[in-house]
């Protein structure tokens, strides 16, 4: 062991110990002053014992689909192997990474414990770097049904997420089966990332060849009569509705495509502890055996709530009682994507195979239509007057043929109850509403901190904020020990966050007075409000994010601090560590595509982050009068959808003039120096209503010059149209008919090449 390895393990050892000593975390005394919500008091008849766990991270290779790809393994198993402890226990996991290069984490999902061991690595842990070994000790203060996940980068994506059970002392046995529902792809989730900040929509078409009408393209809106939502849809700038942006392969239960649990039999009534581990998917849950009875959420008890479906958000927990109803048959435990693309199941039983329903492919433009209802010109949302909040109000119920009907196009109006599922149908649905505690989980006596958050986004450019900042452009929200801690969150984009706490429990305000349930994920649906609330029984810091993987690595978060906390032991340079942790959001992404044509060769090329671009495009012919131009801008985006681009640049252009004919005036009335040009500018761009982006710039010489362009019209799922026209009187459209995530077939007609045909390649 070198000496920096040793010293790192006595820093981590020595903050526990202070922060134990502090008063930080009690384990043995009844009080909210030194009590954390979701905890439990321990009898004075147990006697505590230490449960080890050691846990090797490597990377390996694994071949799913037919082609190897890079996974991580724990223990050579993925997904990670599950932690069993029992209430009251102390916690001892000994984590190893041996992997040749890579850095990486581990965070106890919903774990009370000492901040420096939380595991977000540069907030509240150290990494852990490639040959070294992390110790995390932790005195087990609760119980329920948890998980554990990398906190580093993309790699929770790619294997690295675990189920973690902890059972309440002197329990009544019952038997019980793990579930933990994830995803995989066979796309590098670093590509996904990148390819979602670029606007690309071939997760769309992988699916549609699944689940027709996921492209919402033209054809498909005139096929199915909803040509005119289509057409309301685009003016209101919007593009096509994204139930889910990520295309996965495979579904995993338990990390196989379908899990079996054989060794249950009939009238026995089985806990099913649920985890939804994926990066980005959620998971309607139902069950070929009749009711499912949900008696925990989040590792918290719950009055048991008799359902016939729910639907899981990332990162939730829940756990259920089924029954077996007869022997000699399995009886299947259905997970499927909300985009109803893929499903995974869990066979619970032996002997025929009783399924489940399968859920029908969504009314798209259906959803559509709503969200031309409720978006307004300026991207703002308007729930018109419905309060929406907890889930009860589902406006994406308008899409689920088994509550609405199988009709596509428009829908009913059913007043109050227009999105209410289980007032229009007999289909029970879960909602946050139906949750209660069996015991109270009032606040004590406290001074009241209230925060309002509005949760902001767009798809074009995939930004995810709180009221536009992302977490590297905000500073840490301070609160005070023994306060009480109210957030009212409106989430005013047109995607599902499920925003998660670290190290709290909150109650979620739902209309159960004192008996409202704890939870430490919320998933806010669009045009939702919701209010939680907790004590603030801890110190240090804790991050709060949505737990969508790719929302939160693109800004959606804030960071909790306690005053007065002392410096980090574990990250003596805490102004370091502070600008990596901030990192995540800050990150460039590249983005190119070149057409290579029987005419010319033309393309542009994108670096950019959240807020700023280095762009550039050329045209480049291969004749002396077909001419060659490049223009490059560097700017940033303005507005919380990000419609406003502003930016300077070069522009040179050169052409041999045609038939020695005298220069023509451009629109504006100045002559046109599409001949002859080299010249910076400074000018905007702006996304108008059908998604036409204005170019309107002046050059060094005074010239002003303005552009209209629309990209990627969606004629069918493939066949793409491209327009573009100007003041220097230059026109082009293009054709490309895409072929996969690289390469498509092109045809284009330009107003100085003519016609050509060819190939374009994307990255």
């Amino acid at each position: 062991m070198d000496l920096l390895h040793f010293l790192r393990i006595a820093l981590q050892v020595i903050a526990l110990l202070l922060f134990l000593l502090s008063g930080g975390l009690a384990t043995a005394q009844d009080g909210y002053a030194t009590r954390a919500l979701g905890t439990s008091v321990t009898g004075s008849d147990f006697t505590p014992r230490i449960t080890r766990y050691d846990l090797t991270i490597r990377d390996t290779i694994v071949n799913y689909t037919g082609k190897a790809r890079k996974a991580f393994t724990v223990n050579g198993q993925m997904p990670m192997p599950t932690l069993t402890f029992t209430e009251g226990d102390t916690a001892l996991i000994v984590v190893h990474n041996a992997m040749e290069k890579e850095e990486t984490s581990l965070h106890w999902h919903g774990i009370i414990l000492p901040y420096q061991l939380d595991g977000v690595p540069y907030l509240t842990t150290a990494p852990i770097k490639a040959g070294e070994t992390q110790v995390y000790k932790f005195p087990v203060v609760q119980s329920g049904t948890y998980w554990y996940h990398s906190h580093t980068k993309l790699q929770e994506q790619n294997g690295m997420h675990g189920a973690l059970i902890i059972h309440k002392r002197n329990a009544e046995p019952m038997p019980e089966q793990v579930l933990i529902l994830s995803e995989w792809t066979d796309m590098k989730p670093f590509e996904v990332h990148r390819r979602l900040h670029s606007a690309n929509d071939w997760s769309a078409i992988k699916k549609h060849r699944i689940r027709p009408g996921t492209v919402q393209s033209y054809s498909d809106a005139i096929k199915d009569g909803a040509l005119g939502v289509k057409l309301t849809n685009e003016w209101k700038r919007m593009n096509a509705m994204d139930v889910s942006d990520v295309y996965y392969d495979l579904l995993f239960a338990n990390g196989k495509p379908v899990d079996e649990a054989p060794q249950f039999k009939a009238g026995e009534r089985v806990r099913v502890r649920l985890i939804s581990g994926g990066a980005s998917s959620y998971f309607w849950i139902t069950y070929a055996g009749g009711k499912m009875t949900v008696v925990a959420s989040d590792g918290i008890d719950v009055e048991p709530v008799e359902v016939d479906r729910f639907i899981m958000g990332i990162a939730e927990t829940y756990d259920i009682i089924v029954t077996i109803p007869a022997d000699s048959t399995a009886y299947e435990l259905l997970a499927t994507s909300e985009d109803r693309v893929r499903s995974t199941s869990l066979w619970l039983g032996s002997g025929i195979r009783q399924l489940a329903a399968p859920l029908q492919t969504l009314k798209y433009f259906a959803g559509m239509e709503m969200m031309n209802d409720m978006m307004k010109m300026n991207g703002d949302l308007d729930d018109m007057g419905m309060n929406m909040s907890l889930q009860q109000m589902d406006m994406n119920v308008v899409m689920y043929p088994e509550i609405t009907g199988a009709k596509e196009g428009g829908h009913a109006d059913h007043g109050s109850n227009k999105y209410n599922s289980n007032a229009l149908s007999d289909i029970v649905t879960l909602n946050y509403a139906m949750l209660r505690s069996p015991v109270s989980t009032a606040l004590p006596p406290g001074p009241l901190k209230e925060m309002r958050f509005e949760l902001t986004g767009n798809m074009n450019r995939y930004l995810w904020a709180i009221d536009n900042k992302t977490v590297s452009e905000t500073d840490r929200i301070l609160i005070r020990k023994g306060e009480n801690v109210r957030i009212i969150l409106y989430n005013n984009s047109m995607m599902r966050h499920p925003m998660h706490l670290h190290g709290h429990f909150f109650r979620v305000v739902n209309g159960q007075g004192d008996h409202a349930p704890l939870k430490n994920v919320l998933d806010i649906m669009p045009m939702e409000t919701d209010t939680i609330e907790f004590a603030a029984t801890e110190t240090g810091d804790w991050f709060f994010h949505c737990h969508i993987l790719y929302h939160m690595m693109s800004g959606m978060g804030r960071v909790f601090t306690y005053e007065g906390t002392a410096p980090n032991p574990v990250l003596p340079d805490a102004k370091k560590a502070a600008r990596i942790f901030a990192r995540d959001d800050k990150e460039w992404h590249f983005m190119v595509q070149n057409d290579f044509a029987t005419n010319g060769n033309d393309g542009e090329a994108m670096y950019m982050n959240k807020r700023w671009n280095l762009q550039s495009e050329w045209r480049l012919g291969y004749m002396a009068e077909h001419g060659q131009e490049v223009e490059t801008h560097f700017g940033r985006y303005f507005g919380k959808m990000q419609w406003l681009f502003v930016n300077v640049g070069l522009d040179w252009r050169t052409r041999e003039a045609h038939g020695g004919n005298d220069p023509e005036d451009n629109l504006f009335g100045q002559t046109n120096t599409k001949n002859s040009r080299s010249v910076g500018h400074i000018g905007f761009q702006y996304t108008l209503p059908m998604l036409l982006v204005l170019d309107l710039r002046i050059d060094t010489d005074g010239q002003l010059r303005s552009q209209l362009m629309r990209e990627d019209i969606p004629l069918t799922p493939r066949l793409r149209l491209d327009l573009m026209g100007n003041t220097d009187l230059e026109y082009m459209g293009r054709l490309r008919y895409v072929l996969d995530k690289t390469w498509a077939l092109s045809t284009h007609y330009d107003s100085d090449m003519g016609l050509g045909v060819g190939m374009t390649v994307s990255y």
